[in-house]
């Protein structure tokens, strides 16, 4: 979305800012500061796409040196206030490739500020956002002085007129919106609405009810304070930019109600004055669509970009369902079926039905199957007759384990959708003509995500095949496309459920696919499978009882213990571990530390894997037994029969995997299933907690959760299905918006051949966005619209990173998240310095955890980042609150300033210069008191180099700059004061000489011209 942004600041000394080293950080170079005789060395900085200077006529050409013209900027100003330049900054939109963008910045400078006079500095920066998305701005820095070819002359104060800098915020919205339209790009920037930079909203700590009441009652709530701050600064945001407010309640449901906004507007401020400016703040805004009512007469409402996205989708496939580039001969199809069944596999009527629609239809094709009716068989019989025809079969599900059980169950080579839009967006693994993309869980995917997959295979013109059940779990994201799409282009349906071994069962799942719960659960009790107790407590413990029996009358058997939240699968398993041990399975407890924490795992346990690891060859939600177990390693016999090896320091996502939830779970198939029935549960989870088995399900509950039969029947039987915007009326949006044409050209389109819908609506752009992940091509030092205050030299460095490679780019994550746990560590242990108590053990061991897993990562992590908290300790509480880019920077940095004894030397020079200072203030005072505190502070400088000498031995070469005077010429040696401090010499010689010096320098009076 491209958005407004433009702002102009002034680069003042006043500030204690300096024209070359703002040049220089815009500029991602190293440019030497006469003025104050130091090199600022930002050339590792990375997203910086573009560099060039703009001079107007007759300004004398050595000015085409960035290096010299700043510094005669520096040259020119003589006060210690001065006003050096003017920085205009502004935001490129992102709909542009980089080569326009820049295009567009020249443009705009070279007819606003050079035909003006004006010296222009313009760096064109193409950051990646948190969130994965480009966010292109451009710093143009801006002589404030006349030119001539002789020079700078008198400051033009003409230029400061605010007048002016209405006029370039005016002009720049025409011009970005005329750039726009003549590309035909269907975005557009305005400059009343979008004044706020980003779109992001921070997290908000959960402060709970108790904390509430008590930072009600005027007591200490733990974070409250933060957590009201945090929420007055998005509700800000969200005044200035309504959009944020809109765009964010579309996250995961595709419409919303008026209560659904207000909750959000009181969640997103800090006050009743403003929760009511931001909820009215959204009401206005241009981006909220009224759709209609629901089918309970609330009315509901969607974002403008909500219905744009399922617009351009309905658009893409029907161009798929125009295809016929992926056809399979009926002939070819049938003789499959009949090799199949030599091998005995017996096709029913529904599942051969099924195959001739994906095989010999258009290049979008879609089943829906119910939970257990083989579609995985099926889709092995497609994978062979494609193949035979010279296609290639690809396939993708939302989850690992999901993407695995496609794999196991058809042949079909399969990755999670995450992994395939990954390397679509670093330009790999990309689909072509040949391809056929098969989606399982196709209903759990979300309208943004499903538009991105679309759009890949509309462009490659590949094949789509999308398998799912709209009655399972819903989207975590947005939209309701697997539906929507099944509607709209139709859908084959699988309803012969196999997987259950007797009737009555199969019977059961049938009827929870087609929303009569309250009947396959009076099924399920007739068979004495529901089981009530007094609490969820003993329900627990009868649920571990009858487990328990089960794994012991039947071992070879395959069972799983599910529920909704991860907490009560904490519970479960503890009670499940328990009852092994007391019947001997368990017997020795080893302590191994996990991404959860510290888990307790004997030889025998059960294990699950929770992120996927293509060495060990497992996915998030592979299980298998414990072989082997130690501190720091694992052997693990996996359910396929595979035995894995793994050092746990390496790979430490895992956990007990007796009991897992029921999201996990959709895809998984097992001979029993133990369900424990919370209040959380909805039909849909439902029907995949009671559709796992084959042989037997047993389901537990607690009085105090369900207070009858009745109640339980009600809670698991509600509709909770996502709904899309484009399941409403849409034609009153239609006539309010300026999307009247589009959304006319559609509904006229539907009444034309496909062909002709295609030539209607608006073409396919010629390069169709792939979205990209968080980190995709990450680089460190994103987003620098405005650097934060420097207090040094490197403050805000930036390292350089192209876009990375898919494992750089996961291992910076994984690095990301590594400083971010470290971070909360430290927070952790000063929270409790700050209440005046020592640090706990937890608050230690979680330390010294943090630090083992980020020295892992990249030697002397930890070391390097507790020297960048020290540096700037504001980054602690940003990196704790998940917003580690800034101190992943910093970390880079002091690992560079560790291995390179010349940067650390530009460290010590400023230091050493910034205390000299303060110590002749504290001298022209009379504050001896303050001036030996200073002292005492540079000799303990001086003295740290005998801990260091290879920074002595840089320092030696600086004797000027230390303010050592003359006889530190080129020509020292020791015992002559002459000389360099003797190259051949070693480091060590060499950094005791500098000490020496230094620390006698702190002795001498005014007489040695030391200034001190």
């Amino acid at each position: 979305m491209a958005i407004y942004h433009f702002s102009v600041k002034v680069i003042s000394r006043a500030a204690g800012s300096s024209a070359v080293a703002a040049a220089a950080y815009r500029s991602a170079s190293r440019l030497h500061d006469q003025r104050l005789d130091c090199a600022h060395d930002f050339s590792n900085k990375a997203g910086v796409v573009h560099s060039e200077i703009t001079l107007p006529d007759g300004a004398p050409e050595r000015w085409n040196d960035r290096a010299t013209l700043w510094n005669d900027v520096e040259a020119a100003e003589v006060r210690k206030d001065a006003q050096l330049a003017r920085e205009v900054e502004f935001a490129i939109p992102r709909e542009l490739t980089q080569e326009q963008g820049i295009a567009l910045a020249r443009d705009f400078v070279a007819r606003e500020f050079v035909a003006h006079g004006m010296v222009a500095d313009l760096n064109v920066h193409w950051d990646v956002g948190a969130d994965g998305e480009a966010k292109p701005h451009a710093h143009v820095m801006l002589g404030m002085r006349e030119v001539s070819e002789e020079g700078f002359g008198p400051k033009v104060r003409d230029w400061n007129r605010t007048d002016l800098l209405q006029q370039w915020r005016e002009r720049w919205e025409s011009h970005v919106n005329a750039r726009l339209a003549a590309l035909d790009i269907d975005a557009r920037i305005n400059r009343r609405t979008l004044e706020a930079q980003g779109i992001d909203l921070e997290p908000q700590n959960k402060i709970g009810p108790a904390g509430s009441r008590r930072l009600e009652r005027g007591e200490d709530a733990e974070r409250a304070v933060d957590h009201l701050e945090i929420a007055r600064r998005n509700g800000a945001k969200i005044v200035l930019q309504p959009s944020v407010g809109v765009e964010a309640m579309t996250h995961s449901q595709a419409t919303f109600t008026k209560r659904d906004m207000a909750m959000f507007a009181h969640r997103h401020s800090a006050d009743q004055d403003q929760y009511e400016r931001v909820l009215g703040a959204m009401k206005a805004s241009p981006d909220l669509v009224e759709l209609g009512t629901d089918g309970r007469g609330e009315a509901r409402f969607t974002s403008r970009s909500m219905i744009e996205s399922e617009l351009r989708l309905q658009r893409m496939t029907d161009g798929l369902a125009e295809r016929h580039g992926h056809e399979v001969p009926a002939t070819a199809l049938a003789r499959g079926i009949a090799a199949a069944e030599t091998r005995g596999l017996h096709l029913g009527g529904e599942q051969q039905a099924a195959l001739h629609h994906i095989g010999t239809k258009t290049d979008i094709a879609l089943v829906v199957g119910y939970a257990g009716t083989g579609k995985s068989t099926m889709l092995g019989l497609a994978r062979e007759a494609w193949e035979q025809q010279g296609y290639s079969v690809r396939g993708a599900a939302l989850s690992g384990i999901s993407a695995d059980n496609l794999e196991v169950g058809s042949g079909i080579r399969s990755r999670t959708i995450a992994s395939l839009e990954h390397q679509w967006g670093q330009g790999r693994d990309l689909l072509t003509s040949k391809d056929v993309l098969v989606i399982d869980e196709a209903g759990m995917i979300g309208a943004r995500q499903m538009e991105r997959i679309v759009a890949a295979v509309h462009k490659a013109e590949a094949k789509l095949v999308l398998i799912g059940d709209v009655q399972q779990l819903q989207a975590i994201e947005a939209g309701a496309p697997f539906r929507a799409l099944a509607e709209r282009h139709g859908a084959i349906e699988i309803t012969e459920v196999r997987r259950q071994s007797e009737g009555w069962q199969r019977d059961a799942t049938r009827m929870l696919a087609t929303g009569r719960t309250g009947e396959a659960l009076k099924a399920y009790a007739r068979a004495h499978m529901m089981h009530e107790h007094a609490k969820r407590d003993s329900a627990r413990k009868a649920l571990i009882e009858g487990w328990n029996r089960d794994r012991q009358a039947e071992p070879a058997a395959s069972r799983i213990i599910l529920t909704h939240t991860r907490h009560e699968c904490d519970e479960l398993n503890a009670l499940a571990r328990d009852a092994l041990r007391r019947d001997g399975t368990l017997v020795t407890d080893i302590a191994v530390k996990t991404a959860q924490g510290e888990r307790l795992f004997s030889q025998n346990d059960r294990i699950m894997f929770l992120r996927n690891e293509r060495s060990l060859g497992v996915k998030n939600g592979s299980a298998g037994v414990i072989e082997q177990v130690s501190t720091d390693h694992m052997q693990v016999r996996l359910d396929d029969g595979r035995s894995v090896a793994f050092d746990t320091k390496s790979y430490a996502d895992v956990d007990h995997g007796y009991a897992t939830t029921i999201h996990k779970a959709q895809g998984v198939t097992v001979d029993r299933v133990h369900v424990l029935a919370t209040p959380g549960l909805d039909r849909h989870a439902t029907y995949v907690a009671l559709s796992r088995h084959k042989d037997g399900v047993h389901l537990y509950y607690g009085k105090d959760d369900f207070a009858d039969r009745g109640k339980l029947v009600r809670t698991l039987s509600r509709e909770r299905a996502k709904d899309a915007a484009l399941d409403y009326d849409t034609s009153a949006f239609a006539e309010r918006r300026d999307i009247r044409v589009a959304m006319a050209q559609m509904f006229a389109a539907e009444r034309m051949p496909g062909w002709a819908q295609l030539e209607l609506l608006a073409p396919e752009p010629a390069q169709p966005s792939i979205q990209r992940g968080m980190f995709d091509g990450l680089q460190l030092g994103t987003q620098v619209h405005q650097a934060p205050p420097s207090r040094g030299m490197f403050d805000g460095l930036q390292l350089n990173a192209s876009p990375l490679p898919a494992r750089a780019a996961d291992q910076a994550k994984t690095l990301e998240t590594a400083v971010a746990r470290y971070a909360r560590s430290v927070e952790d242990m000063q929270g409790m310095t700050v209440k005046g108590l020592p640090a706990l053990e937890v608050h230690k061991t979680a330390r010294a955890t943090a630090a083992v897993a980020l020295d892992r990562l990249q030697p002397h992590g930890a070391r390097d980042l507790e020297e960048a908290f020290a540096h700037n300790p504001g980054l602690i509480s940003e990196a704790a609150n998940g917003r580690a880019a800034s101190a992943l920077r910093a970390l880079q940095l002091e690992t560079e300033m560790r291995t390179n004894p010349e940067l650390r030397a530009d460290r010590f020079v400023q230091g050493w210069q910034q205390l000299k200072a303060r110590r002749a203030q504290l001298d022209t005072r009379y504050d001896k008191e303050g001036s030996d505190a200073v002292r005492n502070q540079m000799k303990t400088m001086a003295q740290g180099l005998e801990k260091d000498p290879a920074l002595g031995s840089a320092l030696s070469k600086r004797g000027q700059q230390l303010g050592l005077g003359r006889q530190w010429s080129k020509e020292w040696t020791p015992g002559t004061r002459s000389g360099d401090i003797g190259h051949e010499l070693s480091a060590h010689v060499r950094s005791r000489a500098v000490k020496h010096e230094l620390t006698d320098s702190l002795g001498r009076g005014r007489s040695r011209g030391l200034g001190l």
